[in-house]
């Protein structure tokens, strides 16, 4: 039996790595994907302690996972599809086997949430997009949308202005929620235009994007914005298809945690974007990942006395 099993390997669950793996932990972090998460796909990072000229995410991701196997964590590429919680022991199910172990990290992310509209589904890929570092570059001298007014909405626009001509940002309020800083950055671009108090309907095409159909909440009045692509950033979902009928959850569906990230099942702790927080950076997200290894560390000693 291992002494802990980490699910999911983006920053959250690499720092937990790290630490368990220092620890001398028996552990193991598994994820279906690529270790990063949601890094791998952000161009640049420059609010990370330590980098003050910025680095890529990939990079960052990169390091995290090189220190964390330098200390022993093994990582290994499978998909979680079953968890079983027992008070002595919890089963973690991939498609190959079952591990049993005494703690268990949930650090599954979080996924975009969509808009909902007619032509979303059928665009993606072919217009649509919830990733502006991956698919930005396609877009080279064109017009797209973005829809969104918080960081990541922000934080992506500014990206698109090095290949886009113009882009729409199109928010349902009169005012971004973006911080401060990000909203002067976005104010002073002049390829960016903001479309205040405005709902996107529909999302034109066949083959490809030809338009954005759009609502203005306090005029009613229904218009086509000409764009080859839109860009979608209005949050994200909890990845909690896992343990949504047995861990206790918010009502967006995301983890409640304590303050040292146990669950509502004791020996199950949580940490990074699938976490009930207000905040969801990297900063946080590794810093969670920290104290669930260490609560979790803690959990384990106490079972050993209790077991004399």
């Amino acid at each position: 039996m291992l002494d802990l099993i980490i699910i999911g390997g983006g920053p959250a669950g690499l720092t937990a790595g790290l630490y368990g793996a220092r620890a001398r932990m028996d552990l193991l972090l598994l994820e279906k994907l690529a270790p990063g998460g949601q890094v791998m796909n952000t161009n640049w990072v420059e609010n990370y302690p330590g980098f003050p000229e910025g680095v890529s995410g990939f990079e960052l991701v990169d390091r995290m996972k090189n220190q964390a196997e330098k200390f022993g964590l093994e990582i290994r590429s499978e998909e979680v599809i079953g968890l079983e919680l027992a008070p002595e022991a919890k089963g973690v199910i991939t498609p190959k086997e079952r591990f049993a172990t005494k703690a268990v990290i949930l650090a599954t992310g979080a996924t975009w949430r969509k808009l909902g509209i007619e032509g979303e589904d059928l665009l993606i890929g072919k217009g649509v997009s919830y990733c502006a570092t991956c698919d930005g570059p396609f877009y080279r001298d064109m017009d797209v949308a973005v829809i969104g007014g918080g960081d990541t909405a922000v934080e992506e626009s500014l990206f698109l202005t090095r290949f886009a001509k113009k882009i729409y940002l199109v928010h349902r309020r009169d005012q971004l929620r973006a911080t401060k800083l990000l909203q002067e950055r976005a104010m002073a671009e002049e390829k960016i235009s903001f479309v205040w108090d405005t709902i996107p309907l529909k999302i034109l095409g066949d083959n490809g994007v030809e338009g954005l159909e759009t609502k203005n909440l306090k005029t009613g009045e229904v218009t086509c914005i000409p764009v080859q692509g839109v860009f979608v950033f209005i949050g994200t979902t909890p990845n909690t298809e896992l343990v949504k009928d047995k861990l206790e959850l918010d009502p967006n569906g995301f983890v409640i945690t304590d303050e040292n990230m146990e669950t509502s099942f004791p020996g199950v702790f949580a940490a990074g974007d699938v976490r009930s927080k207000m905040f969801r950076q990297i900063a946080t997200a590794v810093g969670e990942g920290a104290a669930a290894a260490r609560a979790a560390e803690k959990f384990i000693e106490e079972q050993h006395k209790a077991e004399k």
